[in-house]
């Protein structure tokens, strides 16, 4: 069940990441809803999210979590919003969106368009504010 996330995951296909560790990666959507609309995913191949096993479904939110934190940070918003839809890649992933209000995580409405150095920068925010988090 080869996926475009498990291309990003190998390194055929580029990503944004703004965390990665031996179990999970978090990287941007290249089709955000606003800016720092961040993706998690586990690394194990896994279409449906309630068919992970305990610890994985158990870590796909502590990281879900911590990188929040880092989002609402370089993106100050009144709340990060989560959304696990399933049905745009067959591939676990835990969507991660800056929200002000209710509409800001329509997915029906149209997608930001940003270049690639749009993204790197706001991969760098979130990075950043990962780091400046751990020193403290």
């Amino acid at each position: 069940m080869s996926t475009i996330f498990s291309k990003i995951i190998s390194g055929e296909i580029p990503a944004h990441k703004v965390a990665e560790t031996n179990d999970f990666l978090a990287f941007l959507d290249i089709n955000p809803l606003t800016h720092g609309h961040v993706l998690v995913i586990p690394k194990k191949e896994t279409d449906y999210i309630f068919d992970m096993n305990d610890d994985e479904y158990i870590g796909i939110w502590m990281m879900a979590k911590i990188i929040s934190a880092g989002i609402k940070e370089a993106f100050p918003c009144e709340k990060v919003g989560i959304a696990v839809v399933g049905l745009e890649v067959a591939h676990t992933h835990i969507h991660l969106i800056p929200i002000n209000e209710v509409n800001d995580m329509d997915f029906s409405r149209k997608k930001l368009q940003l270049t690639d150095e749009e993204l790197a920068a706001d991969a760098l925010k979130i990075r950043s504010a990962l780091n400046k988090s751990l020193e403290s």
